[in-house]
């Protein structure tokens, strides 16, 4: 009885080293998104176990010559997600989204976030200018925008920060046609932010008297809920300086304004 137990439990650690007999293709060496796959960057393995991943080519000739449309690393199994359409061109193209666009803005040093706004990071698009009444201003006009490439890179290592002359984004077409008029309004500026952070604010933006004189743009500010109110408790701006520099005459334990001569 002991033989026979021993014998079938040797049956089944072999059968669990052996795997589900199952063959999916794995990276061996890294692909960058947007190249073709080449035969010796992957390879097939009998996949570990009984759960093979979904979608996964169990043969090398269904993967190579593929356009990848991310990057992939060593390990790691290759999903038909994760390729473009058979006869797909390749390049920067196949990487794009269905529905989605790119668009190249022309930076510099300081615009570009000092060359931290790599491939896949997330950023703000500002565009500062002038106004119909030619004042100064600044503004969000996109937020969480996708950075597809840097230069003519669709990939960098993350600790290596580049200083570049352009930026190609991820957008819609609504949101390329914004950009393609902020760009013509005034200067565009990239605000690098979290990657997981997805929330989107609504900003009103600056103007030039915010900055310059901000305690009187706090105060104009509050003036149309002043103007709101009931008109026999509404006083504007300038009759309450006008009543602080009045003069007043004080006789006795009596008190009122006097009018300037």
């Amino acid at each position: 009885m002991a033989a026979i137990m021993t014998s079938r439990w040797m049956s089944a650690v072999q059968t669990k080293a052996q795997g589900s007999g199952a063959k999916v293709v794995i990276v061996e060496q890294p692909i960058e998104a947007g190249n073709a796959i080449a035969a010796a960057q992957i390879k097939t393995i009998d996949w570990p176990g009984s759960s093979v991943p979904q979608d996964a080519p169990s043969s090398s000739a269904d993967v190579v010559g593929r356009i990848a449309r991310v990057s992939m690393i060593p390990g790691e199994a290759v999903l038909l997600g994760k390729l473009a359409p058979i006869n797909a061109a390749g390049g920067l193209s196949s990487t794009i989204p269905e529905g989605k666009r790119a668009i190249t803005v022309k930076v510099n040093e300081v615009v570009a976030v000092a060359g931290f706004a790599l491939p896949g990071s997330y950023v703000d698009v500002l565009v500062s200018g002038k106004d119909a009444n030619d004042q100064s201003f600044s503004r969000t006009v996109l937020s969480r925008v996708k950075v597809l490439a840097v230069a003519q890179e669709t990939a960098t290592e993350p600790n290596k920060p580049k200083v570049v002359n352009a930026v190609t984004l991820e957008l819609t077409q609504h949101d390329s046609e914004t950009l393609d008029l902020a760009r013509n309004i005034g200067k565009l500026s990239l605000v690098l932010r979290n990657e997981f952070d997805t929330k989107v604010e609504d900003s009103n933006g600056v103007r030039l008297p915010e900055i310059v004189y901000p305690q009187s743009a706090r105060v104009a500010t509050r003036l149309p809920l002043a103007q709101s109110a009931p008109s026999s408790q509404r006083l504007s701006h300038q009759s309450l300086v006008s009543q602080s520099r009045r003069p007043e005459e004080i006789r006795g334990v009596s008190r009122q304004s006097v009018e300037k001569p």
